[in-house]
């Protein structure tokens, strides 16, 4: 005499459509949250290198005639200057809650960004104020430009 099977797909297939949908939700949070990132980092390679042209010091930098090898970054010139460009550029608007740092590593300038990210879906377990993370840095080299 046999059991009859009947029913015992049901459990199954609702845990595979449970799974499956926890797929989906994490990867659609990890693309917003990339995708923020991205922009982020767009963000902060632009601050770095407007700070870094705006914050350059040099004995003749700008003046008559380039100074040789890298010019110095002045850190608060530098730093307005990334200020400045977020500003210009409506970052507050676009990442609401934006944090920058702004510092000198000898002579690279170097822009961090944080800012909380809006994931779209919200998983148990997740982060609850999750945020993304940007680096950018620049350098300002007078002779990479010269013809020799």
């Amino acid at each position: 005499m046999t059991r009859p099977q009947r029913g015992s797909s049901i459990p199954l297939v609702l845990a595979f459509a449970a799974i499956v949908l926890l797929l989906v939700a994490v990867v659609v949070d990890a693309s917003a949250a990339y995708l923020a990132r991205q922009r982020l980092d767009a963000l902060a390679d632009g601050a770095a290198l407007q700070g870094a042209d705006l914050g350059a010091q040099g004995s003749d930098a700008y003046g008559g005639g380039l100074a040789t090898g890298d010019l110095a970054i002045s850190r608060a010139e530098a730093e307005t200057a990334v200020r400045s460009y977020l500003r210009d550029s409506g970052a507050a608007a676009d990442h609401p809650g934006l944090r920058a740092t702004v510092r000198v590593d000898g002579d690279r300038l170097v822009v961090e960004l944080v800012a909380p990210v809006d994931l779209p879906l919200h998983l148990p377990g997740a982060p609850t104020d999750p945020t993304v993370r940007a680096v950018g840095s620049a350098v300002v080299d007078p002779e990479a430009d010269r013809a020799e």
